[in-house]
């Protein structure tokens, strides 16, 4: 039993039922502070609705999420009650994961500046000279400072890339989750990314990235699950999972990618 205090992330008996199909199926979850988590299967398994459920962007059909040990979007008290939180309560607490989707979905019409900034404004309201302080910052950071005053548009997959983790970032989050971060890039840009993550591990964030790439993986995760069919039917060390399971299940994935 991990201590419930040094958890980032804490899920427990995640349902998402889409018609008759359950996308996810009965999640069990914990992820203790500074773990790099990578999520693993095929196409179709859950590996990205799992992530967009456990920010809350997907509607989940049953289950509890808890956040640095707050409840996400609903608590059961001790006398076995559900209380759902407000969309101001969700909010908040959503701001402590920075999310980075498969497109990025970078504002086009904002600038990089604008892009990394609007969210500290809205969300966080931080005042003009902080926000400016820590956009200057994250920028100076990941090295996109000489990008402030571009649009997406005018970008590569990788700077891109980099705007979007810097955006998510900026609002000093608990966690960061990783949808595909490789997907839309070059194959020579896929060490940069890798580099970049490995240097948010080193400085301890958590974070759970989905992702197709063994090499990747190997080298990234402390911990890799894997799903099938929304379910998680392995969890454990990379070596264990990839190299030494078992599992017929797992042995012909691994074996066709």
């Amino acid at each position: 039993m991990i201590d419930p205090s040094v958890l980032s992330l804490s899920a427990k008996a995640l349902v998402r039922t889409v018609g008759d199909t359950r996308i996810l199926d009965d999640i069990y979850l914990d992820v203790p502070r500074g773990q790099s988590v990578c999520i693993l299967g095929r196409s179709g398994s859950g590996k990205s609705s799992l992530l967009r459920a456990l920010a809350l962007l997907d509607p989940l059909s049953d289950g509890f999420i808890k956040i640095e040990g707050n409840a996400f979007g609903r608590d059961m008290n001790a006398q076995g009650l559900v209380k759902h939180q407000t969309q101001a309560e969700i909010d908040q607490i959503r701001s402590r994961i920075g999310f980075v989707f498969q497109d990025f979905s970078l504002w086009p019409h904002l600038s990089v500046r604008d892009n990394i900034s609007l969210a500290q404004r809205i969300v966080l309201r931080r005042a003009p000279l902080e926000i400016n302080e820590t956009t200057n910052g994250i920028m100076s950071k990941l090295s996109i400072t000489n990008l402030a005053d571009k649009h997406p548009g005018q970008l590569s997959g990788g700077q891109k890339q980099r705007v979007a983790v810097a955006r998510a970032l900026a609002l000093s989050p608990a966690l960061m989750l990783f949808d595909e971060p490789t997907s839309a890039l070059d194959p020579e840009l896929v060490g940069d990314v890798l580099a970049l993550l490995l240097e948010l591990k080193a400085e301890g964030m958590t974070t759970l990235t989905v992702t197709h790439e063994m090499s990747f993986a190997r080298r990234l995760a402390d911990r890799i699950i894997f799903l099938e069919k929304g379910r998680i039917i392995a969890d454990g060390p990379p070596a264990d999972i990839i190299d030494q399971s078992n599992d017929p299940r797992l042995k012909q994935f691994f074996k066709l990618i």
